[in-house]
Order: C-alpha cells, then sequence, then structure tokens
C-alpha cells in the first residue's frame, strides 16, 4: 500500500516568500529608478547644496565666492542680530495673517457659503471673477493695484481725495493685493468641502428652531473642519513665500516698511552678493514653514480625537 506524504517544505524559500518576495519588490522598483535619481538630482540635491551653504561664507563676488568658508552658526547669529531681518520676519507674520489666515480664508469661506443653493448661472458667474484674479500672473495682479492705488489712481479719482496708499499704508496695500489675488483658492476648497455636507441635516436643525448662525456653528463648520485646517496649511505656506506681488507693487518700500523676509532674503543674497546670508534666511524661513504645517497638523489630530 502507497502512503500519500505531504510535501516537504523548501529548504531555501520560507512561507512568506523570503528573497523571492526581496527580488520581486526590487523589480517594481525598477521602473522607478529614474524618476527617484531625477528627484534626488534636482530636488534633494539643492535643498542640502543650499543647507550646507547657509554655514559658509560663500558669496557672488569676491575672494569668497572662489575659496569660501565653513563659519559654523556666524550666519545665523547675524541674522537674528539684525533689527533688519527682525523688522522683516514681523512684517511676513502681519502680512501672512491678514492676508491668509484673516482674508482669504475668511473671505474665501463667505463666498462659499453664499453661493450654496445659488443658480448655475449665479455660480459660475461669481467664480470667474474670483477665479480670474487667481490665475492673473503676480506682476498683472500688482499693476492693477498700483493703478487702483496710485496718486492719481482710480480710488482717488472715485473719491476727490489725493492720497499716496502705497506709501502711506504699504502693507495694507499688499495684504488687500493678496486677498484679491488668492481667495479663489480658498473658495474652491470650501465649495467642494461644503458640497459634501448633508442637507438634509441642516434642513433638520432649521425645523428644530436652529437659526443660520447655529447651524454655521455647530453643523457646517465641525463638518468640514478638516478642509478649514487644510486649507489654512496651504494658504500660510503659500503666503510666507510670496515674492513678486510685494517686489513688482511696492518694491518692499518704502525703505523697509513692507519688506517682508521673502524680499529681505533677496536683497541680501542678489543684490548685496551674500549667498551664504541669504541661504541662512532661506533656512530659517523653511523651519518656520515646517512648524507652521506641524501647528495645522497636529490641531487636526487633536480635533479628530
Amino acid at each position: 500500500m502507497t502512503v500519500a506524504t505531504a510535501p516537504s517544505p523548501s529548504v531555501t524559500g520560507s512561507p512568506s516568500g523570503g528573497p523571492s518576495r526581496r527580488r520581486r519588490n526590487l523589480r517594481r522598483l525598477l521602473p522607478l529608478a529614474p524618476a527617484l535619481v531625477l528627484l534626488a538630482l534636482f530636488l534633494a540635491g539643492p535643498i542640502l547644496w543650499s543647507v550646507y551653504i547657509a554655514f559658509t561664507n560663500e558669496t557672488l563676488t569676491g575672494s569668497a565666492s572662489v575659496n569660501s568658508q565653513f563659519i559654523g552658526f556666524a550666519n545665523f547669529v547675524r541674522l537674528f542680530g539684525d533689527p533688519n531681518f527682525i523688522n522683516s520676519f514681523l512684517l511676513t507674520f502681519v502680512f501672512v495673517i491678514g492676508s491668509a489666515v484673516i482674508g482669504q480664508n475668511t473671505l474665501g469661506l463667505i463666498i462659499a457659503l453664499l453661493q450654496r443653493g445659488r443658480g448655475r448661472v449665479t455660480r459660475s458667474v461669481v467664480n470667474g471673477v474670483v477665479i480670474a484674479a487667481w490665475v492673473m500672473p503676480e506682476v498683472v495682479a500688482a499693476a492693477c493695484w498700483f493703478s487702483f492705488l496710485a496718486e492719481d489712481g482710480t480710488l482717488n479719482t472715485v473719491f476727490g481725495i489725493s492720497q499716496e496708499w502705497l506709501y502711506t499704508a504699504p502693507m495694507v496695500a499688499v495684504i488687500l493685493a493678496n486677498i484679491w489675488r488668492g481667495t479663489a483658492f480658498s473658495m474652491l476648497v470650501y465649495s467642494a468641502a461644503l458640497s459634501e455636507v448633508p442637507s438634509d441635516l441642516v434642513e433638520a436643525a432649521a425645523v428644530d428652531g436652529a437659526g443660520p448662525a447655529r447651524r454655521l456653528l455647530h453643523i457646517t463648520l465641525p463638518l468640514i473642519r478638516r478642509s478649514i485646517m487644510a486649507n489654512l496649511m496651504l494658504i500660510t505656506l503659500q503666503t510666507l513665500a510670496s515674492f513678486g506681488l510685494i517686489y513688482a507693487l511696492t518694491g518692499g518700500g518704502p525703505g523697509t516698511a513692507s519688506q517682508t523676509t521673502p524680499l529681505f532674503m533677496y536683497e541680501q543674497a542678489f543684490r548685496y552678493f551674500e549667498i551664504g546670508y541669504g541661504s541662512a534666511i532661506a533656512l530659517v524661513m523653511l523651519v518656520v514653514g515646517a512648524a507652521f504645517s506641524l501647528v495645522y497638523l497636529r490641531l487636526n489630530k487633536v480635533e479628530d480625537a
């Protein structure tokens, strides 16, 4: 009589696949190798090089442009003792809070709320007008606001006054210009988020006697809180690095009255040719942006808990 025996396990293989599974995974990664190499060369490489340059006395001209030296934290010591950097950092904080957190975020939410239940034609017209400002190049947007706020511009002509707003209130001017240009992004984010809010839940709250304010605070906003945090993080990072609009509208002036940190970094690196010092400023801005992102992500986790 023949007795059937179970097949013996492979000597070289393991139940989970072992080396053969690792080889299959490596073969799957091979098509991604060119993309990974390009990312390393053109993304990670420049970032790491900029970090290194921040700890040197590298310049665009002079002996340091050829024989730069490692100087440790000297650039950062100089940076935090520079009153011009402190001024630019405070102006950047005011610009981000006023333009992004309060301006774009709030106005985008209001426009999205006002469009709920409106006809397709109304929504199309409003979206077209708001998005037109968003897709407009920064230089063109700056030219529009210059013609609006100049001494002989539209605003003074309409009200019959003579005021040079770009000199007397430059930060207000750049904040308003950035709100006008960037609100479309927040509007689109909140429009998408509000479309996912169950209408029957809102109607039930209205039947129970909840007014518009209570429905907004206790139903709508809690349901879209993840979109709020995501929008705040994205527009904060975008506004933190804003350069072209301010540079074209005021140039950071008059004096340093509207010189945010990106403009200060540009001035040090490409006007005074101190690449090492400019890279140190950029590295500080990178850390600040990462800190904002971590705060928003942490708040999002706390709300989900």
